[in-house]
């Protein structure tokens, strides 16, 4: 054989070797990634044709699958149409699964999740076709509507969580949507709607109460520095404070006024005084004792910097690792670069009502096979914890004094003890504040926690504050749960 031949061989070789290598890459090494693309069509397809798991809430479905007559043989449906739709997300066969559960947990949905081995196995065998599971949720119907009736036309988030166990009760986001219209089979009606979610303004495709562009946690926070000064052993709940009508900041010429002008319980509250009354003076000098690195590593003990999944992924909340000495007075009354999801709020009061004990969220309760056989159930799990359970029973009766006779007296309850919060976040120049409250209750027996935030003080605007604005729509989800 001459050279050109041997080379002309070596070549054609090489490439022949080329698309052996490309052709299994693609086959197995990329497979799952390209199933799994939102804009497969082929898989959308072949998804359509068997039947999708249900989502079940006390156990009704809110999102489940009817047979057509069209090439999809099955049409997405959601019942309670916006009700849920932060908490289902939406099915299109343009756009794939997206925004909740319906992406989240699709390998359950669908049936293809390892979790399911041997239950794929037994398919396989007995030549029955695979089907999805259906997921039974862990939200109250009446939590859940006390919170979506609450925001009405308010943008804004409400989470509730049960503290001993970290179930989801509520997960409310405004604005909201139909997933129904994502889920049609015309897709001239389904691309048009998705035109204008995505032009919408008011970002109704994000779930604010674990994602998107994360809140000023205000005077909410100030129970997380509470928790670090009575976790020094420096100081108590009946320690004595300075509260002056404004606080000089070292190391510059401004100074930390209190929200309405004047002087907290005489310039001289109490630990317990300064919350009830949301002293930012008091919690602008704590926050300079206790310095950045406490605030950071206390928030970081109730969940902040942890993306937790729910089985969707909740942003991570933050304290900024740099703070200089104005910084840590501003950071202590939540403002500067502190920010936070709703979820995180409502992780910080469920873990003061648990004993300190922080709780990872979650929203499947357990699993339904076909024959609604019931497998999977979910088991809390500890994430870790906040504080000791004496520095949560101070917290806890602190909370109590707010609503009693504090800035939280609409979250009350006839006949039982809340304990709360409330917080009024500034996040820029000429912008009405974001109203807030978090509670729990009752406070001697803990059912629900509860973290509400209205955006932009919502319909009370530049006249809002938490516990005007917040607080009633926490009463009554919490109500929901717990006096039903």
């Amino acid at each position: 054989m001459n050279n050109p031949i041997r080379r002309l061989a070596v070549v054609i070789a090489a490439m022949f070797c080329a698309l052996l290598v490309a052709s299994s890459w693609i086959q197995f090494a990329q497979a799952k990634e390209l199933r799994d693309r939102p804009g497969n069509r082929r898989t959308l397809l072949a998804t359509y044709a068997q039947e999708r798991g249900a989502l079940l809430v006390d156990g009704e479905a809110v999102a489940r699958s009817e047979t057509t007559d069209d090439e999809f043989k099955y049409q997405r449906t959601f019942p309670q149409g916006s009700l849920y739709s932060h908490v289902t997300g939406y099915y299109s066969f343009i756009y794939g699964a997206g925004g909740g559960l319906e992406q989240s947990a699709d390998d359950l949905l669908t049936g293809q999740s390892d979790q399911l081995f041997y239950r794929r196995l037994g398919d396989l065998v007995s030549g029955r076709r695979p089907t999805g599971v259906s997921l039974e949720l862990t939200i109250d119907p009446r939590a859940q509507k006390a919170a979506q009736d609450g925001l009405g036309d308010q943008r804004g988030a409400v989470v509730a969580l049960e503290p001993k166990t970290g179930k989801i009760l509520a997960m409310v986001s405004h604005p909201a949507y139909d997933p129904n219209r994502l889920a049609g089979h015309d897709a001239s009606q389904v691309q048009e709607a998705w035109r204008e979610l995505n032009a919408d303004s008011g970002r109704p495709l994000v779930n604010r109460a674990i994602r998107g562009d994360l809140y000023p946690p205000g005077s909410v926070f100030k129970i997380v520095t509470a928790a670090a000064a009575l976790s020094s052993g420096r100081f108590d709940e009946n320690s004595t404070l300075p509260g002056p009508e404004r606080l000089d900041l070292p190391d510059t010429s401004a100074t930390l006024p209190n929200h309405d002008g004047g002087a907290c319980s005489g310039g001289r509250p109490t630990m317990t005084q300064a919350l009830e009354t949301s002293c930012n003076t008091a919690f602008g000098w704590l926050g300079l004792q206790l310095g950045g690195t406490a605030l950071r590593e206390q928030a970081g003990k109730f969940g902040f910097g942890q993306a937790v999944e729910i089985p969707m992924r909740a942003t991570a909340s933050t304290v900024p690792e740099q703070l200089n000495r104005p910084q840590e007075a501003q950071a202590a009354i939540g403002q500067y670069d502190v920010r936070v999801t709703p979820l995180q709020v409502a992780m910080v009061s469920a873990a003061v009502a648990n004993g300190g004990a922080v709780m990872k969220p979650y929203l499947i309760a357990q699993k339904r096979a076909s024959d609604l056989e019931a497998f999977g159930q979910t088991a809390p799990t500890k994430l870790g914890q906040a504080v000791s359970g004496d520095v949560a029973a101070a917290l806890t009766r602190m909370m109590t004094k707010v609503v009693e006779s504090g800035t939280g007296t609409r979250a009350q309850i006839s006949g039982i003890t809340v304990a709360g919060k409330s917080g009024t976040a500034e996040h820029g120049e000429g912008r009405d504040p974001h109203a807030w409250f978090t509670a729990f209750a009752p406070a001697d027996d803990p059912k629900v926690a509860v973290a509400v935030v209205v955006e932009d003080g919502g319909n009370a605007g530049s006249e809002a504050a938490g516990g005007k604005v917040s607080a009633p729509i926490a009463r009554d989800v919490m109500k929901a749960v717990i006096a039903p």
